[in-house]
């Protein structure tokens, strides 16, 4: 991990933001899954009156499903609470709630952390991005792969549905014998957990409630990983040129939410925050970025500049920026004619 003395001074300005609360994590908790539970059961209560009264309220549930995932999230880096043992089970739990397997998503998560924005690190926890270069020198069936992949209507449509409700179903290669036990353990609980409520509402109705905050918050989940890392002029360098400090604030966004928003999403749009120390609890990521100087001026995006990144395909690693696919293409033929 380089670091020269300045960001090393930057890394250890976020120290004092490391320590949990637990009255706060506790007060987290509460108008977190309370809300949630309590909205799905007025969702299904509003099915019987119509099913456009229901979905409304559905909408709002998945926005706590989203918190509920970001309570998730700290409990993988162990930072919601200062007991390790106490973040292993209200991660298992928000794990099943959300379809997240803990061990098995904690260790694609962390490599994600320990290879963020370095070129030669890609592949395990991240999205699948290519530069130029090896998009053009890819195969016609890859390339359309990643055509695929990159196509907003794919990511959004299907993504959720093949990422949270398949993919995390099946363990990764070469995973150990407690990161497989616990996958397992969390698709029976899923799975007697959705058995049950169906048995207890009725198939139809926990498919329409259920579906709609299931589909919904996975959405948001994949935009909200898609624009903290995918923002015009990121962070991408070879290994022996990436500085751990440069890709945290340099190629996480500050994603600068209304209000609501940024306290439904617990406040993972200050990701440059979370990337400089993942140890930081969501609760206390806004006032380490407002009160430590340097991350002022850290890359900004607001709802509006975001819906830009929709555009990015590849990496260009001459220009150090995004560019779409035409954009792509004709710094190839650029390049062609050069030789």
């Amino acid at each position: 991990m380089k670091m020269n003395e300045e960001q090393l001074r930057l890394r250890k300005s976020i120290n004092p933001y490391e320590k949990s609360e637990t009255l706060t994590s506790i007060k987290q908790i509460i108008n977190t899954f309370v809300p949630f539970f309590l909205l799905w059961y007025i969702a299904y209560l509003f099915l019987s009156v119509s099913i456009w009264l229901a979905i409304p309220v559905a909408v709002v549930a998945a926005g706590f499903l989203v918190r509920i995932f970001i309570i998730f999230h700290d409990c993988c880096h162990n930072s919601f609470f200062r007991s390790r043992k106490a973040n292993v089970i209200l991660g298992n739990i928000s794990g099943i709630l959300t379809l997240f397997p803990f061990k098995q998503w904690q260790h694609s998560h962390n490599v994600h952390h320990a290879g963020s924005g370095n070129l030669d690190k890609r592949g395990i926890g991240d999205m699948w991005m290519l530069t130029i270069e090896e998009y053009y020198a890819a195969s016609k069936w890859t390339r359309l792969q990643y055509r695929l992949y990159r196509n907003p209507l794919i990511m959004f449509g299907i993504g959720p549905i093949y990422a949270f409700l398949i993919a995390n179903r099946f363990n990764r290669k070469n995973a150990g014998k407690k990161e497989r036990r616990n996958t397992y353990f969390t698709n029976i609980a899923v799975a007697a957990l959705w058995g049950g409520m169906c048995y207890l509402v009725g198939w139809q109705a926990f498919l329409i409630v259920q579906g709609t905050i299931f589909y919904l918050s996975g959405v948001a989940g994949i935009w909200l990983f898609y624009v903290q890392h995918t923002f015009e002029d990121s962070y991408f360098e070879e290994n022996e040129d990436w500085e751990y400090v440069k890709a945290a604030v340099e190629g996480s966004s500050y994603y600068q939410l209304p209000k609501p928003l940024q306290w439904m999403t617990g406040n993972i749009g200050y990701h440059h925050v979370h990337h400089l120390s993942p140890r930081v609890p969501n609760y206390r990521l806004a006032d380490a970025h407002k009160e430590t100087k340097p991350l002022q001026h850290v890359p900004t995006i607001t709802l509006m500049t975001s819906l830009k990144s929709l555009r990015f395909r590849l990496w260009d690693e001459r220009k150090k920026k995004f560019v779409t696919f035409r954009e792509g293409k004709s710094q190839i033929l650029l390049n062609r004619e050069v030789i």
